[in-house]
């Protein structure tokens, strides 16, 4: 114990002697530096605060829109709309029929597939297949911080039977404040426009139209559906259309089991820049 107290008190003498050193050391170049500072006019010094200032927000900045800079677009639908066959066309160029609904996201960071025999370098697309079942929706959420853009699968095909539930899923989406404050673009497309009973696009879109405005008159008393929705659609006393959303919304076809995707493809394109 003594041995434990003399090794202690060698110690504190020892920092104490370091101390007084490095003080006498440091006394000089302090005074130095003062007497620098107070012949410098106060104009320079704050000239050079203001730069030093600038120069740091700037590097902040950059930082922050480096980090934030979006390359993921979302898939999102109903089931059965053939979401997931889409997702394969634009990932490999097969349909992959028969594939399971999957109760977990298809996700995946690749070129495009019609892009795979070009020249240059060619950024990759983080695409995410978000199942459609209304259970697992929440699921959107999670990557909605790092969307590029929203893919809105409607059935051409079975478009009147789903109208209602299509049009509750779109609202929610299109009130969305992580949606409506980044402003993220969404494309709703027609899948299945290959078949002959299919539904045009133009039509889907007045339809859709028509049952959103619907819902936004029903939601427009307090209720439980009303507080879940961060933001109101449209022009108050008009009716509703697309072209009155915060974010840009527009329409295409598409026929996934055949290929013929070239309108999500350049939607893709549009906002996942090479």
């Amino acid at each position: 114990m003594e041995g434990f107290e003399e090794w202690k008190k060698r110690a504190e003498q020892w920092l104490s002697q370091a101390l007084q050193q490095w003080k006498k050391q440091a006394d000089p170049l302090w005074f130095e530096a003062h007497e620098y500072i107070q012949q410098v006019p106060p104009t320079q010094i704050c000239a050079a605060l203001a730069i030093l200032l600038v120069t740091s927000v700037l590097l902040l900045l950059g930082r922050l829109f480096k980090r934030q800079k979006a390359n993921t677009i979302l898939l999102s639908r109903l089931s059965g709309s053939g979401k997931t066959v889409l997702f394969y066309q634009l990932w490999d160029g097969s349909a992959h029929q028969g594939t399971v609904t999957s109760m977990e996201p298809n996700e995946g960071t690749f070129v495009l597939n019609s892009e795979k025999s070009k020249n240059g370098k060619l950024k990759p697309v983080h695409l995410v297949d978000v199942p459609g079942h209304s259970r697992l929706r929440p699921k959107l959420d999670e990557f909605l911080p790092q969307a590029a853009g929203i893919v809105f699968v409607v059935d051409a095909l079975e478009f009147l039977p789903n109208l209602r539930a299509a049009s509750e899923y779109l609202y929610d989406l299109l009130t969305k404040a992580s949606v409506v404050k980044k402003k993220i673009p969404i494309l709703i497309l027609c899948n299945k426009t290959d078949k002959v009973t299919a539904h045009i696009k133009v039509f889907i879109r007045k339809q859709l139209e028509k049952e959103i405005d619907k819902l936004r008159a029903s939601r427009s008393a307090i209720s439980i559906a009303d507080i879940a929705n961060d933001f109101t659609l449209g022009v108050l006393g008009e009716p509703f259309l697309f072209t009155q959303c915060q974010n840009k919304v527009t329409v295409a076809e598409a026929a996934g089991l055949i290929g013929e995707i070239a309108e999500v493809e350049q939607f893709i394109r549009d906002h996942v820049k090479s």
